[in-house]
């Protein structure tokens, strides 16, 4: 299969396809005229790098998984360190998306007088919600009191 059609297949450029090959990730067989000739299985390995790069892997760290022949051994431990850090996300992205829907329903008058509002904003200053992963709201007040703010 020639570039033009691997790209095509892949939705590539070219020259991601091109950089791809010089960082030794993928490898052409040959050339047709002036352009590059790629195997069968080039698609399933750049399924491989897509997979690599969607959960947060260095083309370095992938080009180590998938091996210069073709043959992933993919090191278990890399894959639960990776875990383990988009559970921080998780936790991060959560405690935005909380903090988002608290401040879209907050009844102050201003977003500046609602307390869990102003710690957040606090913990943003101190980098807490960007560096610990997790931000505890507080309880939910009833309306009455929300209310009286």
């Amino acid at each position: 299969m020639d570039i033009a059609e691997v790209a095509k297949r892949s939705g590539l450029p070219a020259s991601t396809l091109r950089y791809y090959e010089e960082k030794g990730l993928i490898s052409s067989v040959g050339r047709q005229g002036l352009r590059r000739v790629f195997s069968a299985n080039i698609l399933e390995r750049l399924a491989l790098i897509a997979l690599g790069r969607t959960v947060g892997f260095s083309l370095d760290e992938i080009g180590r998984m998938i091996g210069a022949k073709g043959n992933p051994s993919i090191d278990r431990a890399l894959l639960v360190n990776k875990a383990d850090e988009l559970d921080k996300t998780i936790k991060k992205l959560a405690a935005m998306r909380n903090g988002l829907r608290h401040a879209a329903v907050c009844s102050a008058p201003s977003h500046m007088e609602c307390p869990t509002f102003r710690r957040l904003l606090g913990l943003a200053a101190q980098g807490a919600i960007s560096n610990s992963g997790t931000v505890t709201l507080p309880a939910k007040r009833s309306a009455k009191r929300l209310k009286q703010r």
